[in-house]
């Protein structure tokens, strides 16, 4: 953060160059300037780009550095995270924003609600990374304000040792400006599309993008069927294309997630080009399912035939005109996606699977590990999981092969509130409490995120308000389920015309028209009610 006194001086420097210039203040010069830190995207994207290396690099040294997310769909829910880390924690370190294209297509298409299959506008994704940052620069502009004002009125009050605390705070702000991991889903076409879309997103102010080695056109949600992969190739020329696209615009240390839905796709739009047996193209064939032929009277009028694995393979061509992998072969997919995006120039994996568990992922990034030793993971904590009766289950299956009685647990209705008192169910809490810092431990999981959890607490509290508000409870329903817990918790937002730039505009009006401004902050503003 740029010192308190030498941004005044320097403001005072250019003032003192230019006669008419008089009635400029060059401390209010200085605190717009430090209230407006990031200038463009372009200095967002530099600046998380660095924090984020900086934490993967902490957690290569130790695991317990793992790093944390949630999805926000809108920038005033980005704004109030921070805001609320930066109070209960006192800092942003190691937490970020997670950009979802779900939420996207859920909750910001012109479309109306559409449904996890890349349908939406693709300029809605980096006029959301825009909309974020927005929002988070407006948090730290509210709270150098305030810090501003408090510097006032100790100076007013001949305070000069809180005069000098207040402006160490200054001198020591912490922005509220994180890095977000943004969703490119499949690149929204070609890689001159992904190319294109990826620049206006780092331009927004994206220093991560994560892309999925689905074809775009069939894209599908990771936790839904039907999905369809492609070659490796077509997926790292989009890997390369959002490398290009961010050393275009000087961020160098831009990162790349390469995510897999290999685990849950058992279907392919193409067969892969070949050049040489066990090649990467073969490798990708060598999946695929179908019969082998010894003869030409084996194949029928429109039959594809390939050699694969040393032999002529008819593969298995579906009516949609895809092709089909065996069953079975999900995990050695997913490791041969994952040790090839990493030798082609991704930072971060994505492994898209079907259950949260610790065991499953370690198995596959131990494998990976063998041939990329410091292979790290972003993992979607995801709200398609039924994390209660997943871990329950899991709880009963490890007590059953330890010879445990569980004859009072039914495995098939375990999310019944009966058993949520019970000690099966306490361990499976337990565990669901320490599942990032386990897969962090022992998954190599850098970065837990949450891909849809704003999406499910606006409807849990808006459910919740309707119930009371129409209900018995009328204006109570708001008051006591709202209000009060805003007071009592210290929700800044409780003040909503200071938390929407009322207090910034009156100073501003301030700086511009002196003793003539009309401001909003007077005695007669009902926000004075919260003290």
């Amino acid at each position: 953060m740029p010192n308190y006194q030498n941004t005044i001086a320097e403001a005072g420097q250019a003032i003192e160059g230019n006669a008419t210039w008089n009635a400029i203040n060059a401390e209010s010069v200085a605190r717009m300037r430090l209230q407006n830190r990031f200038k463009t995207g372009l200095d967002i994207a530099k600046y998380t780009a660095k924090i984020m290396r900086e934490d993967m690099a902490a957690y290569d040294q130790d695991h317990a550095n793992y790093t944390q997310s949630l999805g926000c769909w809108h920038g005033f829910i980005g704004q109030q995270k921070m805001i609320a880390i930066k109070k209960h924690f006192g800092d942003t370190k190691r937490r970020y924003l997670y950009l979802s294209g779900w939420m996207i297509a859920a909750l910001r298409s012109d479309f109306g609600p559409l449904p996890d299959q890349s349908m939406h506008e693709k300029t809605a994704v980096p006029g959301l990374i825009e909309e974020l940052y927005t929002f988070l620069r407006q948090a730290d502009a509210r709270e150098m304000g305030g810090l501003f004002r408090a510097l006032d009125a100790a100076r007013d009050a001949g305070d000069q040792i809180k005069a000098k605390d207040i402006q160490n705070q200054i001198d020591n702000f912490q922005t509220h400006v994180v890095p977000i991991i943004a969703d490119i889903d499949a690149g929204f076409g070609n890689e001159e599309a992904t190319y294109l879309l990826a620049k206006k997103m780092i331009e927004a102010g994206a220093c991560c993008i994560q892309i999925e080695n689905q074809v775009s056109d069939e894209k599908q949600c990771g936790h839904q069927d039907g999905k369809v992969t492609v070659p490796h190739a077509d997926f790292l020329a989009k890997i390369r294309a959002v490398r290009y696209a961010f050393m275009e615009l000087g961020v160098d240390d831009g990162v790349i997630v390469a995510r897999t839905d290999s685990l849950g796709a058992g279907l392919t739009k193409q067969i892969a080009v070949t050049n040489a047996p066990g090649d990467l193209g073969d490798q990708y064939n060598s999946f695929l399912d179908g019969e082998y032929v010894n003869s030409a009277d084996e194949i029928q009028n429109g039959d594809v035939v390939i050699k694969a694995n040393g032999k002529l393979l008819k593969p298995k061509r579906l009516p949609s005109n895809l092709f089909q992998f065996r069953k079975g072969t999900g995990e050695d997919r997913v490791v041969l996606d994952c040790i090839t995006s990493l030798q082609n120039g991704a930072d971060l994996l994505w492994i898209e699977t079907e259950k949260p568990h610790v065991g499953q992922i370690a198995g596959m990034v131990d494998r990976i590990r063998a041939v990329v030793p410091n292979a790290k993971l972003v993992y979607n904590n995801s709200p398609s999981f039924n994390w209660t009766l997943n871990f329950r289950q899991q709880v009963f299956d490890a007590w059953s092969e330890e010879g445990k009685n569980v004859a009072a647990y039914d495995r098939a209705n375990l999310m019944s509130a009966e058993y949520d008192e019970t000690e099966l169910s306490i361990e499976a809490d337990r565990r669901i409490q320490s599942f990032q810092k386990d897969a962090a431990a022992n998954a190599g999981v850098f970065h837990h995120l949450i891909t849809l959890p704003t999406y499910h607490t606006a409807a849990l509290s808006t459910d919740n308000l309707a119930k009371e508000y129409f209900g018995e409870q009328g204006m109570l329903g708001y008051v006591a389920g709202v209000q009060r817990k805003e007071i009592r918790q210290g929700i800044a937002c409780v003040k909503h015309q200071n938390m929407a730039g009322s207090d910034m505009g009156d100073d501003h009006k301030e700086y511009f028209s002196g003793d003539a401004a009309l401001k909003a902050s007077g005695k007669d503003n009902t926000m004075n009610q919260f003290g």
